[in-house]
């Protein structure tokens, strides 16, 4: 493991105090428009502002590093994201507010862009899963502990978002003073969601997936926990259990992943966070604060860990040029199940009450079991119409010299001694569509 993290440990330095300070960010907004009696509108309209910019920033941000490299878009996103905080606590208001969640959406979008296609150029499939499940961990725990810095001032005033955009502002530092080679510019930079269907279909909807479980439970878990307890501090006891439980399941799975592989991990994980759904959703509200706070943490093990594994999944299959336009298209397709992902669990939760939180994420999960299932049990279909081998052979252009010579002459012989040229002909072209057919398969076989 040292190996493969060696390359990447400045940049995952960076990141961990990066979103140590967005994590303050995250719990100190949301207290600070409570305390100035924002209305409830106001609110969602400058949290949709922030997904917005995400989305731009995903769209965009392969252009950004197409045209002058990763440490140059990675420091200029990350003094764009520091100043941010700044702002926010200088100008406090609602219009003012949705514009800097805006612009903060888009920096973080498109650094976490640069973060995820670095990952990707110094991990290689064999340890994919050990680095991104590393990156995962990191993250998780860093935004929690930024979220107990409100505590150290008065919310009211300007030292939190003084320490937040710090916080940021050193997080260029490893990066920009680090000796790893930058990675190398994308061919491409646009993000194509059809053709990252194409590269990784399982990795693409588990993505989206994973957007659509724990985008609700970011934001609908509070409204759950009241349905057991009106006490403040079960919502908290909760909460911090389940990340707790997300971050310390990331390496484990992750380093499952890259022996028994991406879709074994998957189809598990889902299925257990399915289960563990179930009992929240059915029997939870019989339970006390301490067995719901160990299947909060057993939810989270399960169920944060399935956007890594899905990203190295669908990085598996990608080529190193593809590596930016891949996670910009990863992180659009979970931007998006995370936006829309709680409207569609508040609504269900409307149907038939707040109890069923965890009901909905577990449709989701299950989902995403048979989806991946079908994949994979359609590609170890048996071929309807097999391929000879020596024909498969010659087309893959994998034989030695000496079998292509002895094919070559058998081929000259039989033209010697049949005298039915033209269905030879015919045979000859039926043999070159069957090799393009065994090499189709083998690329479908690896999504």
């Amino acid at each position: 493991m040292k190996k493969a993290l060696a390359p990447v440990a400045a940049l995952l330095f960076s990141v961990s105090i990066l979103l140590t300070g967005q994590g303050l960010m995250g719990t100190l907004l949301p207290v600070r428009a409570s305390i100035e009696a924002f209305s409830t509108v106001s609110i969602g309209i400058f949290g949709a502002g922030y997904f917005l910019g995400f989305a731009i920033g995903c769209l965009r941000g392969g252009e950004l590093v197409q045209r002058v490299g990763h440490i140059r878009v990675f420091l200029a996103m990350a003094a764009l994201a520091s100043a941010a905080p700044l702002l926010h606590g200088l100008v406090v208001g609602p219009p003012a507010w949705s514009l800097l969640r805006l612009l903060n959406g888009f920096s973080l979008a498109v650094l976490y862009v640069v973060i995820e296609s670095w990952l990707n150029e110094h991990a290689t499939n064999d340890n994919r899963g050990v680095v991104f499940s590393t990156y995962a961990m990191i993250t998780l725990s860093v935004l929690a502990a930024g979220q107990m810095m409100t505590l150290m001032y008065d919310p009211t005033g300007l030292q939190l978002f003084a320490i937040a955009s710090v916080l940021i502002s050193v997080a260029a530092i490893p990066v920009a003073l680090s000796s790893s080679p930058s990675p190398e510019l994308p061919e491409t930079a646009a993000v194509d969601l059809r053709g990252l269907y194409r590269v990784s279909p399982a990795g693409a909807l588990g993505c989206l997936a994973a957007g659509f479980a724990n985008g609700a439970f970011w934001a609908l878990a509070p409204v759950f926990t009241r349905s057991i307890s009106e006490d403040p501090g079960f919502a908290a006891w909760f909460m911090t259990a389940a990340v707790l439980g997300g971050a310390v399941a990331q390496w484990p799975l992750g380093a499952l992943s890259d022996h028994i592989g991406r879709r074994a991990v998957l189809i598990a994980a889902s299925v257990s966070a399915a289960g563990i759904g179930a009992s929240l959703s059915w029997t939870g509200i019989t339970w006390d604060m301490t067995t719901i706070g160990i299947l909060g943490a057993w939810w989270g093990a399960a169920a944060f860990p399935l956007y890594t594994i899905a990203v190295a999944h669908a990085n598996d299959y990608a080529e190193p040029s593809q590596y930016v336009t891949v996670s910009g298209g990863l992180l659009l397709m979970y931007g998006v199940g995370a936006t829309v992902g709680p409207i569609f669990a508040a609504t269900f939760l409307t149907l038939t009450n707040t109890g069923m939180l965890f009901l909905y994420c577990m449709i989701v999960h299950l989902f995403l079991v048979a989806f991946v299932l079908y994949r994979w049990l359609v590609q170890r279909a048996p071929s309807e119409h097999p391929v000879p081998f020596a024909e498969a052979l010659a087309a893959t252009q994998t034989a030695s010299p000496v079998y292509e010579d002895e094919i070559a002459h058998d081929s000259r012989a039989r033209r010697e001694t049949t005298h039915g040229l033209l269905g030879r002909h015919e045979s000859n072209g039926h043999a070159g569509s069957s090799g393009m057919s065994f090499l189709s398969g083998q690329k479908e076989e690896r999504q």
